[in-house]
């Protein structure tokens, strides 16, 4: 027995040495993750960072020489090319690297060795040169988007590591490309290159000298804007702190706690300030200055009131607005996406239970942010959305749409186990909704008993044994597993969890990579991994989740591809499309900490504190029109709820493992 246990445990050892020898990247004291380069060259990247008029995503990585390598792709959401459809931004790539034209001694920049990069919302990287003469110089670089100007900004600091003075030129440099004003919306478009802070002067031993360099983009007409870059970084790094300084993960595992405060950056950034207000865009060199029924009504909008991003509310509130548009008499239904900064429309996939995704996230999302003004806007948009819902209802008690969210990449059928089970939440939210914002009682009474006779329709109709689980079948006539039999767990249909479990980790399913889309593909997309994450955590599996969510997000945040969700493989090459990074976020807040909004001030609270922990806190929530904090602990085998507002205790609970406790706020 004694050599069993032995063996395991030399297994366990090997393998956490192996995942750890894996890890490329490490955690700072400060949050940030810097990669250590020692080994393992040549080693490529991208990151995909966003201000509210530009995007950019940044391939770097460093070559087996020591030598940084960088390509940075410049989006300019706003600056709309022709034909102005989804994909209409103006894009460009540019290889350009301002460093190359300074020359120290009359010499180029050679022979980089990089030392260290790091990732905090910004890029930065931390070279070394040794030049003829033994000439020593160290470079850093700050990469980063503007939080409101069209613009890409670079720092850069050099400095003389050696023992005799050097001397250094910076070039003045201004590029300006003025793009075919027939392929413009707007005519020609103004791209300008520049470096500024140019001079030329001895540098002394352990001096240094700054100087930047920008690349922005703007329409004819536009008055060019001279930043301070300084100040834009000092924007940049404080809205970085915003972000990380609201909702705060605490827990015994720094991996999810980290990742989770990445997780809202990316969440958060992507939103752009559009002829239509401010749209939060998945981004991905696609998708911009637009929005979509599933990425920002069901998957993202619902966790910006949690994080009291008072930009992301105003986003989510006003998506909501774009596809209340489209409301009407007949009932037909409501795009997909509208794109090009509001002015258009995309359905190229038919009806993929857009309405169900809008309802479901409309009305989670005014529950949550607890403001009665907003949901009674929002409230004519979700009656309008359910009664869509409603009339597909097909001779099964289903709903039938032509397509899912994957529109058409994967078999859908007539109807779908996603549309369903967001119908059905839908419902409950909307009655849970309705009761605060006084709502005739029949109406609320309705809705109830349509969520109970859709939640036993489920069940009859999608419920099935598929490859040898009892789980769902995605449509009818289903036979290969769907990584979207996981969407009843995160809605509160737990009647097949156990095999719906068993399926979802099984190896025809999940993989080093997460969650196959379909058995026998080689096709995973993060978006339904996460929702499975969050629906083991709700349905109470807490060890599994906790097991397979501390891999993810070693992975995600520490692997090779680094720091964000990303959206599938092979398709996007593993975009950072910001949504994604949302769901992570209701991993944490909608899983582990097991929220459930039932009022503008009320919640229940379903805490699944894993056993290897003793704590965790969910610190500056900012949900229900509130702030307040949630603590729990594990104390004589009970769990301690704590939710306190300031020095006010608001809560003081102890229940038993699994338990679900309501929450009235003030």
């Amino acid at each position: 027995m004694k050599r069993q246990f032995y063996i395991v445990f030399l297994y366990f050892c090997v393998c956490s040495s192996m995942l750890f020898a894996q890890n490329r990247w490490a955690i700072n004291d400060n949050g940030s993750i810097s990669w250590n380069i020692k080994d393992r060259l040549p080693h490529y990247d991208h990151i995909e960072m966003s201000g509210l008029k530009v995007s950019t995503v940044l391939r770097y990585g460093v070559n087996k020489d020591g030598s940084f390598e960088l390509n940075k792709s410049m989006v300019w959401p706003m600056l709309r090319t022709i034909p102005n459809n989804t994909h209409a931004s103006l894009m460009r790539r540019s290889a350009w690297n301002a460093p190359e034209m300074v020359t120290v001694n009359g010499l180029s920049l050679l022979n980089e060795k990089v030392n260290k990069i790091t990732l905090d919302g910004t890029m930065t990287v931390e070279s070394s040169f040794v030049l003829p003469g033994n000439t020593h110089i160290t470079l850093t670089r700050v990469i980063f988007p503007s939080v409101s100007n069209p613009a890409i900004y670079e720092k850069y600091i050099l400095k003389n590591t050696g023992t005799a003075s050097a001397s250094i030129e910076i070039p003045a440099s201004r590029s300006v490309i003025n793009t075919d004003p027939a392929k413009g919306v707007n005519g020609s478009y103004k791209l300008i290159s520049e470096i500024i802070g140019f001079t030329a002067r001895q540098l002394q031993p352990n001096e240094e000298i700054i100087f930047y360099a920008s690349i922005s983009g703007y329409k004819t007409g536009e008055n060019e804007i001279k930043p301070d870059i300084e100040k834009e970084l000092q924007a940049r790094k404080s809205l970085i702190d915003k972000l990380w300084n609201n909702l705060i993960l605490e827990t015994p595992d720094t991996e999810i706690n980290t990742m989770f405060a990445f997780a809202k950056i990316r969440g958060s950034e992507s939103i752009y300030d559009t002829k239509g207000g401010l749209l939060h865009g998945p981004g991905g060199e696609s998708y911009y200055a637009a929005i979509w029924a599933n990425d920002q009504a069901e998957y993202i909008n619902p966790f910006f009131p949690y994080l009291g991003y008072e930009t992301g509310n105003a986003s989510a509130l006003n998506s909501f607005k774009h596809f209340a548009r489209f409301m009407n008499p007949a009932y037909n239904k409501i795009p997909s996406s509208i794109i090009a900064e509001g002015l258009d429309t995309w359905g190229g996939a038919g009806d993929r239970g857009d309405a169900a995704m809008v309802a479901y996230g409309a009305a989670r999302y005014a529950l949550a942010k607890g403001d009665k003004a907003e949901a009674e806007e929002l409230w004519p948009l979700i009656e309008w959305c359910l009664e869509y819902c409603r009339r597909q209802v097909n001779d099964k008690g289903v709903v039938a749409s032509d397509a899912d969210e994957l529109e058409n990449r994967f078999p859908a059928g007539k109807a779908n186990l996603c549309t369903s089970s967001l119908y059905y939440d839908a419902l409950i939210s909307a009655a849970y909704l309705g009761k605060d914002l006084h709502k005739p009682s029949v109406q609320l009474s309705t809705y109830e008993k349509q969520a109970k006779t859709l939640r036993k329709n489920i069940e009859e109709y999608f419920g099935a044994k598929v490859e040898g689980f009892d789980t769902y079948q995605y449509y009818e006539g289903n036979d290969v597993l769907r990584s979207w039999i996981c969407i009843p767990l995160t809605v509160g249909i737990y009647d097949r969890k156990d095999e719906t479990i068993r399926a979802l980790f099984s190896p025809r399913l999940w993989t080093k990579d997460g969650l196959l889309t379909q058995a026998g593909s080689e096709t995973y997309w993060d978006r339904s991994t996460l929702y499975a994450l969050r629906g083991v955590y709700a349905c109470g599996e807490t060890e599994k989740a906790t097991e397979y969510l501390k891999f993810y997000s070693n992975q995600r945040l520490l692997g090779e591809h680094v720091p964000y969700a990303i959206e599938a493989w092979p398709e996007g090459s593993q975009r950072h499309l910001s949504a994604e990074s949302g769901l992570y976020c209701r991993v944490i807040t909608e899983g582990l900490f097991g929220i459930r909004p039932t009022g503008l001030k009320s919640f229940k609270l379903t805490p699944r504190l894993p056993v290897e922990w003793d704590t965790m806190n969910l610190r500056n929530v900012k949900a229900f029109g509130s702030s307040f904090d949630i603590k729990i602990s594990r104390k004589n085998n009970k769990i301690d709820i704590n939710i306190c507002a300031g020095s006010k205790t608001l809560l003081n609970k102890k229940i038993n493992e699994g338990e679900t406790v309501t929450v009235k706020l003030p």
